[in-house]
Parts: structure tokens; C-alpha cells; sequence
């Protein structure tokens, strides 16, 4: 396996399998890209949400390894990612590496440690004694097959909202005393992934903060939270229909359901919300 290069692009946790203007092999290698991105979070109270990451594995689908280890080491460097910076569809490139051709089904992310800072309030800090030993497994379903003489994308989601548990009062910075981390991330081939995005603005047309949009489709759930503009992104989405949402707090919960996302392509929907 040869190494052609890695970047750091702090953005989210993605990685990628785009197609490049190569003949394809199913022998060989092909190029995989890392990046990362996040979901929402109440932003408002935070700083910095960040994540440091010393090892990130990517496991072979099969048996076809001769030693019997699927397993095939991406990255051994030490990253801190601040999730905050990776939000409405922005991304980080974690790394950018030849691999073998073939399907792989799992990532396996080495976590070190997660950090919180609240504005005007403390920081707080957590070791990840069992992310940094063994490990975070991201399952990737359907697998993603890299194929020889090309490039794919897998895009790693992480969920703030579920990932960073607060502790104590979060009604006032100082009232929070730590914060308990339960990663939740989301794997997806970006490769054959769409996009939704739009604004969210209230009745007299006045663009709408920090208001949570969401898209469910069976066991597909992903977030994201409005920018000082009201827009929202939400990428890395499989090609299909899913129900969209968006709601803060004080206003009405505003839904459109059986929209298409399409594979390549961006889905815009714009949303008003009534004041309760």
C-alpha cells in the first residue's frame, strides 16, 4: 500500500470516494479520502467542541487477508478537530491515502480525549480511555468499495447534540459542571450521497438562528442548526425520499415529507415558522 499524501483540512469527519477521470481496475489500488463533519449543536453557549484523534483504521469486507487481520491502518498522527467550525455541509479532509481496491465496511477511529469550552463559562476536558485502546467502531452500510485507478468518499457524521451530554444547569454558562462524551457518528458513501439545504425564516420573513432542521428516513437521522443567516446544509444524505423538519424553540414544528434526494445533486427547501 502506497501513502500519497494526507491533509488536514479541519472540517468534520469524512471520508470520501470521489470518481476520477481514470480508467476503473478491480485490481490495484485506489484513493481514499478522510474528512469530518458534524452535526448540531446549541452553539450559542459554546466555544469550542473538539475532538483529538490519534489513529483511524478502515477494516477490508471478507476474508481475503493473508495474515487474517481485515484491519488497514489510515492514519497515525495526533488531530483535534473543533466540531463547531464543521457545520451547515462544511468539511474537513482528515486524509488523502492509496488503499487496496475492494469493500470495506467499518472505520475504526482511536479517540484520545473530547473538549468543551462554554463562552464566558469553564472548559472542560474527558479522557476516552476505551475510544483511545480499542477504538470507535462506525459501521458502514451499505460497504463502500474503493475500485482500482479511482477515488471514493466516505463522510463521518458526528452528532454534537448526541455526542456532548451535558452536565448541571445549561441555562447559564456557569452552571455547567462537565459534560459526559458519547460519540455519535454517521458513516456515509459520499460518493452516492445528495444534499438538502435552504432557509428558515419567520412569518415576516426575518431569517431564523439557531433552528434545528432534521431529515428521518427509517434509520437514517441527521441534524444540522441554522447560521446567523438562517441557512442550513445538511450533506451526505442517501439517494432516496425522507421527511424534512425544522423547529425552535417558541415556534410551531414545520415538516415536508417525500422529498427526493437525489444522488449528486442539492434538494433546496425554505421554511417559515409561525411564533407560537
Amino acid at each position: 500500500m502506497k501513502k500519497i499524501f494526507v491533509s488536514l483540512i479541519i472540517i468534520a469527519a469524512v471520508v470520501s470516494f470521489t470518481a476520477c477521470n481514470k480508467s476503473s481496475d478491480n485490481n490495484g489500488a485506489g484513493q481514499l479520502v478522510v474528512k469530518v463533519t458534524d452535526g448540531p449543536f446549541p452553539a450559542d453557549m459554546v466555544e469550542s467542541a473538539t475532538v483529538t484523534i490519534t489513529k483511524v483504521e478502515a477494516r477490508r469486507a471478507g476474508d481475503g487477508i493473508p495474515d487474517g487481520n481485515p484491519f488497514i491502518v489510515l492514519m497515525e498522527d495526533t488531530v483535534t478537530f473543533d466540531l463547531l467550525d464543521l457545520r451547515n455541509g462544511i468539511t474537513a479532509e482528515m486524509l488523502d491515502i492509496e488503499v487496496p481496491a475492494g469493500s470495506y465496511d467499518l472505520v475504526r477511529l482511536y479517540v484520545e480525549e473530547a473538549g468543551l469550552k462554554i463562552k464566558d463559562g469553564d472548559s472542560f476536558d474527558v479522557k476516552v480511555p476505551s475510544g483511545q485502546q480499542t477504538g470507535i467502531k462506525i459501521f458502514i452500510e451499505p460497504a463502500i468499495t474503493v475500485t482500482g485507478g479511482l477515488s471514493a468518499e466516505l463522510l463521518l457524521d458526528f452528532d454534537l447534540s448526541r455526542s456532548f451530554v451535558v452536565r448541571g444547569n445549561f441555562d447559564s454558562p456557569h452552571g455547567i459542571n462537565g459534560f459526559i462524551f458519547k460519540p455519535v457518528i454517521r458513516a456515509v458513501n459520499n460518493s452516492d450521497a445528495g444534499r438538502i439545504m435552504g432557509m428558515v425564516t419567520d412569518t415576516s420573513k426575518v431569517k431564523i438562528a439557531n433552528a434545528k432542521v432534521w431529515v428521518e428516513q427509517d434509520t437514517v437521522v441527521a441534524t444540522s442548526l441554522t447560521d446567523t443567516l438562517g441557512h442550513y446544509g445538511i450533506i451526505g444524505l442517501p439517494a432516496g425520499k425522507y421527511s424534512v423538519f425544522a423547529t425552535k424553540e417558541n415556534y410551531d414544528t414545520v415538516a415536508f415529507t417525500d422529498v427526493n434526494i437525489a444522488a449528486g445533486n442539492i434538494t433546496v427547501k425554505d421554511f417559515m415558522l409561525t411564533h407560537k
